[in-house]
Formats: structure tokens, sequence, C-alpha cells
């Protein structure tokens, strides 16, 4: 019998990508299950808003967990949280938070090498996040954690000008540790999805934004992991919005029954 950490590195190496269902309350996490996203994750960014804080771990790890664990306790699928940059200043606290996680049953974590300063996107020197990266990885392992940690780089979503190449160096500099994946907001182009599968030894997590290829596409070149992100979130509250409106501008409650 397989453990939920092995569904869940087996969903990244099955023939056809992974969408993975980002939620954000029980609620939301309860319907992706439902209706058969055979893991989910957390939109850090989505709970944050739903809290009344700004993305970028604004939202005190105490709250975030709070919701991780209702939302852990509700569903019986494979649980990934977006750690963001890992609510700790060293990787000490890293990797204490990451413990929490593990102990209450989570499987996964995002670790994102970008940090958000005054609600501006700073990227991390490579050298000083492989070291970070190298003492959580190390401090798991001493810890006999298994995770499967998915490293986020934010090259193509900063919009750098030679955001390939960089992207290339960083990768090759992350996967000489033990991570399981790499993911790549706002890679939208085949020519530099198709070089990146060529330098990766793990599986690519793409992130579903508006000029991302079809999902045949992507499987045929070889990604195995889109995450829906916060989309969800956004698609839920606008239509509260569109039917609030309708009920206060038509003073009539009837569609609300339809």
């Amino acid at each position: 019998m397989t453990s939920h950490i092995d569904d869940f590195r087996m969903l990244h190496s099955q023939a056809k990508p992974l969408l993975l269902g980002n939620a954000w309350n029980v609620q939301s996490a309860q319907i992706l299950e439902k209706v058969g996203f055979a893991a989910v994750a957390t939109s850090s960014a989505a709970i944050a808003r739903t809290l009344g804080y700004q993305d970028g771990e604004d939202m005190p790890f105490e709250d975030y967990l709070f919701i991780i664990k209702r939302m852990k306790k509700a569903i019986q699928v494979p649980f990934s949280v977006d750690l963001e940059a890992g609510y700790g200043a060293t990787p000490a606290q890293v990797i204490d938070n990451i413990t929490q996680l593990y102990d209450l049953g989570v499987v996964g974590i995002n670790l994102e090498d970008t940090w958000v300063a005054d609600g501006v996107r700073h990227l991390q020197n490579t050298g000083v996040f492989v070291n970070k990266l190298a003492r959580i990885t190390e401090g798991l392992a001493a810890k006999n954690i298994d995770m499967f940690i998915n490293v986020r780089t934010d090259v193509f979503l900063l919009r750098m000008p030679n955001a390939l190449e960089e992207s290339l160096h960083r990768i090759e500099a992350y996967q000489a540790h033990k991570i399981d994946g790499i993911f790549l907001p706002f890679a939208i182009h085949e020519h530099d999805i198709r070089i990146v599968l060529e330098q990766l030894r793990v599986p690519l997590n793409l992130l579903c934004v508006h000029d991302l290829p079809s999902y045949e596409n992507l499987h045929q070149w070889g990604v195995k992991r889109i995450s829906m992100g916060s989309l969800f979130n956004a698609q839920a509250y606008k239509s509260l919005e569109k039917t609030a409106d309708e009920v206060i501008n038509a003073q009539d409650f009837t569609m609300l029954f339809q």
C-alpha cells in the first residue's frame, strides 16, 4: 500500500500532466476533491486575500497554518502547500515550518527564490538561495522528513530580459540538491519550455495563465504538472460579485434559487 507522498510522486510521473487544484479554504478544497482533482494544494495568495492580507508572506504563518490544518483534515487526496519563501528568516525556521506541515500529513511544498518587500518582488541571488536550499534539504534529511520539494524560480514572472538563460542557470544549480520539481510561473513560449525540459532531470510545473499553451501540447512536450494558482478563487468571487450586483440593482433575489 502506497503512502500519500508516494501517490503524489507517481502523479508527477504519469503520462499526462497532473492538474493541481489550488484551494483557499475547506469548502474549495472539498469541491476540488469531489470533482476529481487527484491532488490539492493551497494558493497562498488566495488565502492571504481571504484573511485580509497581501500576498508575499504578509500573512503570519500561524494564521496560514490554522487554515492548512482545517483543509488537510477535510480531504483525502494528497495535499501540498505553497510555502512561498518559507515563512522564516533562517533555514532553521523554514525547516521548523516544514516539519509542522509534515506532522499534519502535508506531502509537498513550493519554495520560491524571491521575496516580497513593500509590495515589490525581488529575486534572490542564486548562490544565496542555493545555500538556503542546501541547508533546508540537508536539515529535512537529517530529520528523516520526506517532502516533495517543488522549487519555484520567478525569472519569467519578473519578465527579465534574459529569462531563459537565467532560468537554465538557476535550474542547474537547484537540481544539484534533493529537490523533486521545478516550477516556472509565466513560462509560456514553446521554445523556452522545450529547452528547459531538455535540461531538467525533475518534473516541470507550469502555472495556468492566459497565454499558456494547450494541455495537449504541454503533454506532448513533457510538462508534468499544471497549477491553477489563484484562478479558481478569482472566478468564484467574480461570480459572487456578479450575482450580488444583480440582487442589489434589480432589488430581486429570485436568481439565487435558479
